[in-house]
């Protein structure tokens, strides 16, 4: 999963990605700081990882991770050419979802490029750099669908589509916004098209606010804004992550205990987007590691072998698989076994989120 972190200049996007990569990606007061988008990876949390390994004394534990890609600030006009907007939007058409980082801080000695703090302003100068630069992919696309399209069916209907999404994206509206078939989602995503990728915003607010993030009126801008989009929003506060990103493991949970915070923005920021693309986590444990695996939602366990290895998937025999659970309600896999709790599944069974499995098959 890769996951690009936009928004306007000084808006402590830069301050953010650093702290949860712990990158080093340069952050600057000053437009531009970042041309080339920083990349960094980090392991999901998951502390059921822990446990299986216990159960199975694996030697190593092998978290799934999600790449961040840390992308220049938009300004107005990007979609033109403005402050190196091409290509940047161009970095944005690579991720598979945006995190848009939004200043709900006020803080005099931290500039804004428009010159005062208003997120929903904010919000829509990118947002309709996205929309503007779709649109011109669109009417590309339609020239020259609609030429080729006499006597075929798919491209028709193409052209018929094209012609739907600029009707609704000329209203301003991103197309996340549209109600569109399975079929029709599956063409557009050949599209790589910039309003539909799934979003989240990310309402930066200053340390003093983040556990009275309700009573902040900026915030609750954003949330009302994005409710329209049914967009996920979080609060965090960079600073505070910068603080916890130097922090061990212990120390972070005693930091955040007495902040009073039960996670850190960076798992709030994890769990919302495994949520927004519809992803889950299946687990394999053995004397050498305990592992997890990332995977969508509705994924057959033929292709969820095939995660680990394109063999397991041609040669598919069976799944053994127990529920996390109930393995660690019976301590260890001869007890489940025992209880009759693990189950054999064939290619027809839908992987569910904490399945522990051990893959049969042969090539």
């Amino acid at each position: 999963m890769k996951l690009g972190i936009v928004g306007l200049p000084n808006v402590g996007k830069s301050t953010l990605f650093n702290a949860i990569t712990q990158a080093g990606a340069e952050s600057a007061n000053y437009p531009f700081c970042t041309i080339e988008p920083n990349i960094g990876v980090v392991d999901v949390p998951d502390d059921r990882l822990e446990k299986l390994a216990k159960i199975h004394q694996s030697k190593r534990i092998i978290p799934t991770s999600i790449e961040f890609c840390d992308i220049a600030g938009l300004v107005k006009g990007a979609s033109g050419g403005e402050g190196l907007g091409n290509k940047f939007l161009s970095h944005i058409r690579e991720v598979d979802a945006i995190v848009h980082v939004v200043r709900c801080f006020e803080n005099p000695d931290i500039v804004h490029v428009n010159g005062d703090i208003d997120p929903i302003r904010d919000i829509e100068i990118i947002n309709t750099e996205l929309l503007l630069s779709d649109m011109e992919l669109l009417e590309r696309r339609l020239e020259r669908s609609s030429r080729a399209a006499k006597g075929n069916k798919e491209l028709l209907a193409e052209v018929k589509l094209i012609e739907a999404i600029l009707n609704h994206v000329g209203e301003g509206k991103s197309i996340r916004t549209m109600e569109l078939s399975e079929e029709d989602n599956n063409l557009i995503k050949s599209f790589n098209l910039l309003s539909s990728k799934p979003i989240i915003y990310v309402a930066n607010v200053s340390e003093d606010e983040l556990l009275d993030s309700h009573d902040n009126e900026y915030v609750n801008r954003v949330r009302e804004y994005a409710q329209e989009e049914e967009a996920e929003v979080i609060a965090v506060s960079a600073e505070i992550e910068e603080e916890i990103a130097q922090l061990d493991e212990e120390e972070k949970a005693e930091f955040l205990k007495e902040l009073g915070l039960e996670k850190s923005g960076l798992d709030k920021l994890i769990q919302a987007s495994y949520k927004l693309l519809g992803l889950i986590s299946f687990l394999t444990a053995g004397p050498m590691e305990t592992r997890a695996w990332t995977i969508k939602k509705g994924t057959p366990a033929p292709e969820a072998a095939g995660k680990i290895h394109s063999d397991m998937e041609r040669g598919f025999i069976r799944a053994e698989t127990i529920s996390i659970d109930d393995l660690m309600a019976c301590g260890s896999m001869a007890a489940a076994r025992e209880k009759g709790l693990i189950r054999i599944e064939g290619k027809d069974y839908i992987m569910q989120d904490g399945d522990v499995v051990l893959f049969r098959f042969n090539v």
